[in-house]
This record gives structure tokens, sequence and C-alpha cells, in this order.
């Protein structure tokens, strides 16, 4: 091994190190603190290296405690959001979920060992990339202003969504369930969660 190969093989596994201590560290001031305490979802987050899943310039802030940008509009939510989103969803491996993607494939490398079947559909592309529904689990990585009917459509009638909802200005974490033809939104708790640009409400005229 040269000097130069000795070096960087040091490197990685000192980032590595580095790397592992941050996530442990996320998991225990971040999640552990705010409820997030499911087994399954810690040794989930504990697995996935975030800072592989983001721009090369916010790697090292990858398990810091806020949304980190990732171009286009669109931002990848805190540790603390996605640790929240997969709780909730109590995912199964009967479930046949979606996620509905920012551009960041790291919330679907958390769910994929957790669900049966795992499609992902960026915001973009819901009209015409939903080739899998109906699905018993949507998850949207991001808030919204309004559910697109595309999702509306696309959840099973015993099926739920979890996601960001926009009402007034402030963000929410919320659960959504079919009711007769329409998605009913639960407020979970308030929590600083990016908007995806996508699913803007149309501006409408105010007197």
């Amino acid at each position: 091994m040269t000097t130069t190969q000795y070096t960087t093989a040091v490197a990685a596994v000192s980032g590595a190190a580095r790397s592992g201590s941050a996530r442990r560290a996320m998991i225990d001031s971040q999640l552990r603190t705010s409820g997030v305490n499911e087994p399954y979802v810690l040794a989930a987050m504990a697995r996935v290296a975030r800072e592989d899943f983001l721009p090369a310039q916010h790697r090292d802030a990858a398990y810091i405690d806020r949304a980190l940008p990732l171009g286009n509009g669109r931002s990848v939510p805190a540790p603390l959001v996605h640790g929240k989103m997969v709780q909730l969803a109590a995912p199964a491996l009967d479930d046949k979920a979606l996620i509905v993607g920012n551009g960041c494939a790291y919330l679907a490398e958390v769910l994929r060992p957790l669900v049966g079947s795992l499609q992902v559909v960026d915001a973009a592309e819901i009209d015409t990339g939903l080739t899998g529904a109906p699905y018993s689990l949507i998850i949207i990585d991001g808030a919204i202003e309004e559910l697109p009917e595309a999702l509306n459509h696309a959840l099973a009638a015993d099926g739920r969504i979890v996601s960001g909802l926009i009402q007034k200005g402030i963000s929410r974490l919320v659960v959504g369930s079919r009711v007769a033809e329409a998605v009913v939104f639960a407020p979970v708790s308030d929590i600083a969660i990016p908007a995806l640009p996508e699913f803007a409400a149309p501006k409408r005229w105010s007197f």
C-alpha cells in the first residue's frame, strides 16, 4: 500500500467513525428525547448513513436538527421529522408503500426494509408515476398545502398518509385516512417541515 493509499484509507475509517458517532448522537439527543423510541425506527435510522444522500456541501451537517437545501426550492426535512414520520406510519411487511419524494432518497432507504413493497415517485411526477396504486401507506417527504387528487385516488380504502401540512403558514405533522371519497387529515404536532413547492395551494383572490 502506498502512502497515498494508506492516508486515504485512514481518512475513510476516520470519516466513518465520525459519521457513526454523529448518527448515535442524533438518535440519543434528537429522536429519543422527542418521543421517537420505537426500536424499529431507531434501528432503521442507525443503519442508514444520511450524509450519503445529501449534496456534498451539506454532508458535514447531515445530523443537525434542521432542514437542509437540496436545490430547486426543495429541502430535506430534519432527522426528527423523518423519525416521527416513520413512527407514525407504523410500517408493516404487508404494506404496499409509496414515498412522494423531494429528490433525496434517504427516507426511502430507511423505509424500504420495513414494508412489503415500496415505490418512490418524485413530487413533480405523481400524475403519471403512480403505477402501483392503490397503496396502503403513503408518506410525503415534505409539507403540502393541498393534497393532489392523484394521491387522494391512490390511497387504499383502509390506507393511511403521513405528511406535513401547511395551514395559515404553520406546518404540522399529520396522518390522513380515507373518509368516503376524500382524505381527512388529523394533526399530530406542530413541527418545522419544508414545503414541497409542487403542492402549493393555487393563488386565490382576496378582498
